[in-house]
């Protein structure tokens, strides 16, 4: 690894290689900012663009011992790294942010459902069960998570009869983790707050949007929320103000909510880091949030969260099988000349992604001040990429 150059910004660790990382080096770079990267393997998506990188495995306290030498701050593209490891790194006197004790809160679907019971943020009725008998005992239907290790829809079970449960069990034997049993909530649709905060306390929340899922993957963000109560979207950032004063949360947290159909905000999951539901900001926002997360992580003034238009849509692309009509989909930078002549507002952003069928390859914003404009475009071009639209012409 390069000396450190004091003459510059202290450089910033980053764990982890996906498009997470890779979207943080371009606000390092306009900030002047350097960033030195753990990356699972060469080529990775964040790899392709941040130069001082590594190669290596982040379950390895060695690895992650020298990727951080001569760094000030270390920051993470996901949530997996040990936590015993944080602690090694945090008592070397390298600043882990968000810290050990906050991540893993992120970590361990258990110990965050305890936390947020103590702190009275409303949640849905849950439970960790040892037994088909508990969940049984829990009630039917349900929602069956592993408590470490899931995301995108990995490590969750829909069941509604004992039948349903063994697969689940399984999973989290093979994978030495507990089970936690969640109500299925009756709900209107998925929300998310999202809020950055520094070490000194200062924070930021952005406006509440509303996403939905396919294949427990998000698919769309419509920021801000359309229709959502003032008073329950003040509920909302309140709720994630308050969950990352509690936990001491440096850097981006995301607070994905269900707004129930009697009106109320239930708390789902927890994300510390830059989030999926949050890459509208990229352009419908003042500050981004990897350039808040950059910031906050570093102990900067945080910037302005507002949003830039009345609307902005994300859509996700996600890679998909070939076309019906048996011709390849060949490569996404094939979708440009017809997606930018389309839209020359539309902005794209694409990953450095192989295509695999339901990976995350890249996504589209769409922003304007009509809402089923920006849905139609934001819609039909992240189809293009996708190659769900064939060869049809406009």
């Amino acid at each position: 690894m390069p000396a450190p150059d004091p003459t510059h910004a202290p450089t910033l660790a980053v764990i982890g290689g996906g498009q997470l990382a890779r979207m943080m080096a371009e606000p390092a770079a306009a900030m002047g900012l350097p960033l030195r990267l753990l990356a699972e393997a060469e080529g990775v998506s964040a790899a392709q663009v941040i130069v001082d990188h590594q190669v290596g495995d982040y379950r390895d306290l060695a690895t992650l011992r020298a990727v951080t030498a001569g760094c000030r701050v270390v920051t993470f593209d996901h949530e997996h790294v040990p936590t015993e490891h944080l602690h090694a790194l945090q008592d070397d006197g390298l600043a882990v942010r968000p810290g050990p004790e906050a991540l893993v809160h992120a970590q361990d679907k258990g110990v965050m459902r305890e936390r947020l019971a103590e702190l009275g943020i409303p949640c849905p009725r849950n439970a960790i069960v040892s037994s088909v008998a508990e969940v049984e005992a829990f009630g039917f239907p349900c929602v069956l998570k592993t408590t470490r290790g899931g995301y995108d829809g990995k490590g969750v079970w829909f069941v509604r009869s004992v039948e349903d449960c063994p697969a689940a069990f399984e999973a989290a034997a093979a994978s030495g983790v507990r089970l936690l049993a969640e109500e299925l909530v009756d709900f209107r649709r998925e929300l998310s707050a999202l809020v950055a905060r520094s070490p000194s306390g200062q924070a930021a929340s952005y406006p509440v949007v509303a996403s939905t899922q396919k294949d427990g993957i998000c698919h769309e963000v419509i920021a801000p929320a359309p229709g959502l109560d003032p008073e329950l979207a003040g509920q909302a950032q309140e709720i994630a103000l308050r969950v990352a004063g509690a936990l001491d949360v440096t850097g981006v947290l995301a607070v994905e909510l269900f707004e129930t159909n009697d009106g109320r905000v239930l708390v789902n999951e927890l994300a510390m880091r830059p989030h999926n539901t949050g890459h509208w900001t990229q352009d419908g926002a003042v500050t981004s949030q990897f350039e808040n997360h950059l910031r906050a992580v570093l102990d900067l003034p945080l910037g302005s969260p507002a949003p830039r238009a009345r609307w902005t849509v994300m859509v996700n692309i996600l890679g998909g099988p070939d076309r019906p009509d048996g011709q390849s989909v060949g490569r996404l930078y094939d979708g440009y000349p017809h997606a930018l002549a389309r839209d020359p507002h539309l902005r794209v952003h694409l990953y450095g992604k192989d295509l695999r069928p339901g990976r995350k390859v890249g996504h589209v914003n769409a922003y304007g001040d009509d809402l089923d404009e920006c849905l139609e475009r934001a819609r039909h071009a992240a189809a293009w990429f996708r190659g769900d639209l064939g060869n049809e012409s406009e």
